[in-house]
């Protein structure tokens, strides 16, 4: 974030905590530091803060704006590039790695539309390394992905190349 918007997401701060329902102009802000606290900065300086006309305060404008607004001066900086004010873990890069990666897949296996669908599937559900975990775990168990083929899509499964399966009833004979 820009040092000129957090000082307008400041005056907006501001603006609710004292109770206007909306954010502080920029001539109250400049009233309230003269009133609050004896000292001033114009409100043309003000604006060309926020506007980025003016990218850096002065250390004594920099410590003003901290003390009327109460945050830590190291604050009323411009963000270095890449900075995130959420937490980021790595588990999360790789989540949105694998998305990318089944997404890929999904448009590289576009003409078989089961496949493409189930990659689209599994990228957009909020847990996709879990959904292939849990699809690891289905087939490492026997005969389980066949039963679940035939319990979830018991006329529309097909198997390699793209070519139908027979189904078969309960017994495990083919049903022509």
């Amino acid at each position: 974030m820009k040092l000129g918007e957090k000082i307008r997401y400041l005056r907006e701060v501001e603006g609710s905590i004292r109770g206007l329902d909306r954010e502080m102009t920029q001539q109250e802000i400049v009233r309230a530091l003269k009133k609050e606290l004896g000292a001033s900065i114009s409100q043309s300086y003000l604006s060309q803060i926020e506007k980025g006309v003016r990218p850096h305060l002065t250390n004594t404008t920099r410590l003003l704006l901290a003390r009327f607004f109460k945050v830590h001066p190291g604050y009323l900086v411009d963000d270095p590039e890449g900075y995130h004010t959420e937490l980021i873990s790595e588990v999360r890069t790789l989540e949105e790695r694998l998305d990318l990666w089944l997404i890929t897949g999904a448009e590289r296996f576009r003409r078989d539309p089961q496949v493409a669908h189930a990659l689209l599937e599994a990228a957009k559900h909020a847990d996709s390394r879990g959904c292939l975990v849990l699809l690891g775990a289905i087939l490492d168990t026997p005969g389980l992905a066949e039963r679940l083929l035939q319990v979830l899509k018991p006329n529309g499964h097909s198997g390699e190349n793209g070519k139908r399966k027979p189904d078969s009833n309960a017994r495990g004979e083919e049903i022509l």
